[in-house]
C-alpha cells in the first residue's frame, strides 16, 4: 500500500486490513476522528505511535505535548504544514518514498 491507496481507503467505513495502530490512527485522523486517532496513538508505545501522537497534539495546538512525543519518537518537531506532516508520516510508516 502507498499513501494514495491509504487516502483512497478513506471512503470506506473502516481502515484497510493489516494496518498497525499508528497507521490506523492516521487513517482515523484523516476521516475527522481526532479522538479515535488519539486513543489509538495513546496505546501504541512504539516509535511510530509516538510520532503519530506528536502529530495529533501539534494538530490540536499543543506544541509542548507535541514536542514531548517527538522526543519519545526520536523525531524532530515538524514546523511545516500539517497535511505535509501527515503524508510524510504515512509514507514512512508504509515504507514508501514521500
Amino acid at each position: 500500500m502507498d499513501v494514495a491507496a491509504l487516502r483512497a481507503s478513506l471512503g470506506g467505513p473502516t481502515p484497510p486490513p493489516g494496518l498497525g495502530p499508528a497507521l490506523q490512527a492516521l487513517w482515523r485522523d484523516a476521516k475527522g476522528d481526532w479522538d479515535g486517532a488519539h486513543r489509538l496513538a495513546q496505546v501504541d508505545e512504539s516509535a511510530a505511535g509516538c510520532w503519530v501522537h506528536a502529530y495529533l497534539h501539534r494538530k490540536e495546538g499543543d506544541a509542548g505535548n507535541a514536542a514531548y512525543w517527538c522526543r519519545r519518537a526520536g523525531k524532530p518537531l515538524c514546523r511545516g504544514p500539517l497535511e505535509a506532516e501527515w503524508e510524510a508520516i504515512a509514507a514512512a510508516l508504509l515504507g514508501v518514498a514521500s
